[in-house]
């Protein structure tokens, strides 16, 4: 079984589902290579995926989560998604609400990424505990769209603070490895290793950091699970912002992680994805 924990889809009908990005620039990929979910559905079932999670496109379409929550009620038997809010705002928790009510099981913070190289703080100031604090009470599950650097941050500020929230860090946070063993350019992912709630997502990102200068996937990618275990490892193939077909990013996932066991290797491609989203179980 192949569960797909990182996929975006972009509407065709710019009309209903105006575009806003985020920070103000749209990502090249939503603009040169978009999906919607009609053809999201025919390129995860012709690769093998069996169900996916659908993130907000921070990138298109900011914190209106409507694409999203439509493609997810169109296919519920093979899409749960997360959506976008800005966890500053005063009435953050009512729109956790709102969207989880439109059948979206988890949340996404983008502070940093592509179309936004610096690293925003706004997640740990004290105006976004509210939000914190509804995803604690409520089972959310997080994503995090950040870098390294903002890791020690979000150790003190908020990790220690909501244990009980679980937080999932997009493509490892872009940690590099290209220094390899032991990778101290990497130093603040490990040092939340020893925060049980703390999850990882590997996608071709980090992938393409275990292949670059000292690096190799079995040692980076083996670290990661040394530290961390398969049992808080998830894959998501980053389709289609990720340059390569569906079936290629697969098939690179499975390369790299070759050297683990079998067990190990269903953790990471579906049964971590379980344990962050319970909904894909029951549907």
């Amino acid at each position: 079984m192949i569960i797909d924990t990182h996929t975006h889809v972009i509407a065709t009908d710019t009309k209903k589902y105006p575009l806003a990005p985020l920070f103000g620039k749209q990502s090249d990929w939503s603009q040169a290579h978009p999906i919607d979910y009609p053809d999201m559905v025919k390129a995860e079932a012709e690769a093998g995926v069996d169900k996916a999670v659908l993130v907000q496109a921070s990138s298109a379409y900011a914190f209106d989560n409507s694409y999203v929550a439509d493609s997810v009620a169109a296919h519920p038997e093979r899409f749960t998604g997360v959506f976008s809010i800005d966890v500053v705002a005063p009435d953050a928790p009512a729109k956790m609400k709102h969207w989880m009510s439109k059948g979206l099981t988890g949340m996404r913070i983008f502070t940093s990424g592509s179309t936004h190289a610096a690293q925003e703080t706004f997640f740990a100031e004290e105006k976004a505990y509210p939000a914190w604090q509804f995803a604690n009470d409520n089972d959310l599950s997080v994503c995090m769209q950040m870098r390294v650097v903002g890791l020690p941050l979000l150790e003190e500020k908020i990790i220690k603070r909501f244990p009980k929230v679980r937080i999932l860090l997009d493509h490892f946070a872009r940690a590099e490895a290209a220094d390899g063993i032991p990778f101290p350019s990497a130093a603040p992912l490990w040092a939340l290793s020893k925060y049980p709630n703390v999850y990882l997502k590997l996608t071709h990102r980090p992938i393409e950091q275990s292949v670059k200068g000292k690096s190799t996937p079995e040692a980076f990618l083996g670290k990661v699970v040394s530290e961390f275990g398969a049992g808080r490892i998830c894959w998501g193939s980053n389709f289609p912002a990720a340059k390569e077909p569906l079936p290629e990013l697969i098939e690179m996932a499975r390369k790299a992680l070759s050297f683990l066991s079998q067990a190990d290797q269903n953790q990471i491609f579906h049964k971590t994805a379980l344990a962050l989203y319970p909904a894909l179980a029951k549907k």
